[in-house]
């Protein structure tokens, strides 16, 4: 899993090299940003699916600052909050109307683009959309943060067990005597 992340994530020297980002380079320079191991990964996929719920505005921004304050992987948390998009906003969002509306104790309203394009009914479904969007923000980063740490544990021992089989597997077969059936 980490060789598969290392060759697809980008070199931090040549990030920090870019000129766009000459204001923030000093921030970027810290080893625990870049690093691939099972609580900087971890924390990541939890920050990324947090910030991923959380209104479209800004998001990359808000992934790369909270990945340099919790010292978490920043390429990793900012790729993560482009799964919100164009295309998977309406359904994310309406599901956390859906959500909030269920928790308010409020009726839900049924999804037409007329409604939901019409800024002027934002105001009436505000409330249900931003509390269902912070619970399933919590719930996301929950559930990412604990499905990565089980994956990568799964993976590691998954490898131990080959690596262990691989050495005394062949030692434990060339020492053992061979299983024929003894003749008295």
């Amino acid at each position: 899993m980490k060789d598969w992340l290392q060759r697809r994530l980008p070199d931090p020297g040549s990030l920090l090299k870019h000129r766009a980002l000459r204001g923030v380079a000093h921030l970027l320079r810290e080893p625990r940003l870049w690093v691939l191991n099972r609580h900087s990964v971890a924390g990541a996929f939890a920050l990324g699916f947090f910030i991923l719920y959380l209104p479209p505005f800004g998001q990359p921004f808000y992934a790369a600052f909270g990945a340099v304050k919790l010292r978490v992987n920043l390429p990793i948390a900012f790729s993560l909050v482009w799964l919100s998009n164009p295309l998977t906003i309406p359904p994310m969002f309406y599901f956390a109307y859906l959500v909030g509306s269920l928790l308010l104790l409020r009726p839900i309203l049924p999804f037409e683009f007329s409604f939901w394009l019409d800024w002027h009914n934002w105001l009436g479904i505000l409330g249900p959309v931003l509390l269902g969007s912070l619970v399933c923000a919590t719930l996301g980063a929950l559930v990412a943060y604990w499905t990565v740490q089980g994956l990568w544990r799964w993976n590691l021992v998954r490898r131990l067990k080959a690596r262990r089989q691989a050495r005394y597997g062949r030692a434990l077969s060339a020492t053992s005597p061979p299983s024929s059936s003894r003749q008295t």
